[in-house]
């Protein structure tokens, strides 16, 4: 992994940009897959937000000063599923969709009150043992028609539902 200890900003060098520029984020839509390479399930992250409400999320970060995309994805993908995950980022990773979350609501169907943000969505197999860490509570694997239903979508904020139906589509899995 490569070294980023010396890319993080403090809390008010971070608010201060997010307030004046885009920040370049990663989200990846963990899935299991079988000897095909059909999608046959969908990895949702159970989150307490910090105004304290419960929903349901994809893996996604920041990517850091002098990292490369490849390295944020395995850096978040480790973060929040665990070490044991095994992602399968391909050697020249394409994202199937860039979403573009405006502190604003309604000018994108994607929404982060605390900036403008543009980021690289990927769909990336996990073929070993997840366990959450980090700030999220559980790790459920949804068939692809669960995950569309609008029960899970109405449990998931900020547009990340329309996300996953992004890619549920492009691998031939929406409902």
């Amino acid at each position: 992994m490569t070294e980023t200890a010396s890319a993080w900003l403090s809390q008010e060098e971070l608010e201060s940009i997010r307030g004046r520029m885009p920040i370049l984020y990663v989200n990846a839509v963990p899935v299991r897959v079988d000897e095909s390479g059909v999608v046959t399930r969908v990895g949702l992250l159970l989150r307490i937000g910090a105004d304290g409400t419960v929903s349901r999320a994809l893996v996604s970060g920041r990517v850091l000063y002098h990292e490369r995309v490849r390295d944020a994805l395995l850096r978040h993908l480790e973060k929040d599923l665990g070490p044991v995950a095994l992602p399968q980022v391909p050697p020249s990773p394409q994202p199937f969709t860039i979403a573009e979350y405006f502190p604003t609501p309604g000018i994108t169907p994607y929404h982060d009150p605390r900036q403008h943000a543009v980021s690289l969505a990927y769909i990336v197999p996990v073929a070993g043992d997840c366990r959450p860490r980090q700030d999220a509570l559980d790790l459920v694997w949804f068939t692809p028609e669960e995950a569309a239903s609008p029960s899970v979508q109405q449990e998931m904020t900020g547009g990340q539902g329309v996300l996953l139906r992004q890619a549920l589509a492009h691998v031939g899995r929406l409902p």
